[in-house]
């Protein structure tokens, strides 16, 4: 054998131990916290004491368990561990793929649709707690459910987000405010793509899962013509181009006349046999919904009209809309 291969034998061997090892103390300590939460409801189920949050209760607790055990047992984590409890009463609800830090922040969500939705996300996408923190910032959950019926919502808490059709993919609004852009900021468009280029990685999490980059300001000519799509994205599980052209104002007719140009052109030029038909976004600071009706009307092509918005959404106001659109359904 090679000493090269023997190296990397041993490093493979060696990461693999380490990545089961933690895998098996963070499911020993989520075990064990999920117990503890057990412990104080059926505490209190005997009568003895409510431990809601500044009960005695927590303050002796926290007190005596960090005199006894050290670090670790401050009133607001012995508040999470009961409900973590409360939250996952049967242990084999609890998933192994999860951090005690990812439920952290999932606790925090006292909607049990929502919750579930983020877990499944956090499984199936395999976010960090950081990943996980940005997208329940940006109000994912309520921005995507928005767009379902009242069957869908229920689903989408279910599974997360299943990737089956065109539509799936889109979301209205996106929210970029990772790009860190003042609202009272002049900027370009051109500086617009080029900090979603600088932040890529946060613009693909907001984008969601499946995409890949493609190219930036991508060459279209037509005869003596050339054209530039702004951003070229390819989605692994549609199986198709996603083309994404910015704008600073309202997005006109023009815009998505230009978009469909772009579309057509990617269809006959672009893509492969095994490539199906490409997608686009006209990604706008504003959008008049009569306006985006009447450009799309007649168009066949995969065309979507979204805005942007670079602060985070008011969840309260995208949870009352949610509220009465699951009333009315």
């Amino acid at each position: 054998m090679d000493y090269s291969v023997l190296i990397n034998s041993i490093g493979s061997l060696l990461e693999q131990g380490r990545k089961q090892a933690h895998q098996a103390v963070n499911q020993i300590l989520i075990s064990t916290y999920w117990q503890i939460g057990k412990q104080i409801v059926e505490y209190e189920q005997h009568g003895e004491e409510k431990a809601e949050y500044g009960s005695a209760l927590l303050d002796n607790l926290s007190r005596d368990l960090k005199l006894k055990y050290g670090k670790g047992f401050s009133r607001r984590n012995i508040l999470d561990m009961r409900r973590f409890y409360q939250s996952y009463p049967k242990w084999q609800t609890v998933s192994a793929e999860l951090s005690w830090s990812h439920y952290v922040d999932i606790l925090s969500i006292d909607e049990p649709l929502e919750r579930s939705f983020y877990e499944k996300q956090c499984i199936t996408e395999r976010w960090s707690v950081r990943e996980l923190s940005r997208q329940m910032s940006s109000a994912l959950f309520h921005r995507i459910a928005l767009s379902k019926d009242k069957k869908g919502v229920i689903e989408l808490s279910k599974k997360g987000q299943l990737i089956k059709k065109h539509e799936d993919i889109i979301k209205d609004p996106y929210v970029l405010e990772f790009l860190k852009i003042p609202e009272s900021h002049q900027y370009t468009e051109k500086e617009l793509e080029q900090r979603l280029i600088d932040n890529l990685q946060m613009f693909l999490l907001e984008l969601g899962k499946g995409f890949t980059f493609v190219a930036r300001q991508k060459r279209i000519s037509l005869g003596n013509t050339h054209y530039y799509v702004d951003l070229v994205f390819y989605h692994r599980i549609l199986r198709c181009f996603v083309l994404i052209d910015l704008k600073l104002g309202k997005a006109t007719h023009q815009d998505i006349g230009q978009m469909n140009l772009y579309l057509n052109y990617f269809k006959k030029e672009e893509n492969t046999p095994e490539d199906n038909e490409p997608i686009g976004i006209v990604l706008s600071a504003f959008k008049n919904e009569v306006d985006v009706e009447f450009a799309l009307g007649g168009i066949i092509n995969k065309l979507f009209v979204s805005k942007y918005q670079l602060y985070l959404p008011d969840k309260k106001e995208l949870e009352n809309k949610l509220r009465e659109a699951l009333k009315d359904d």
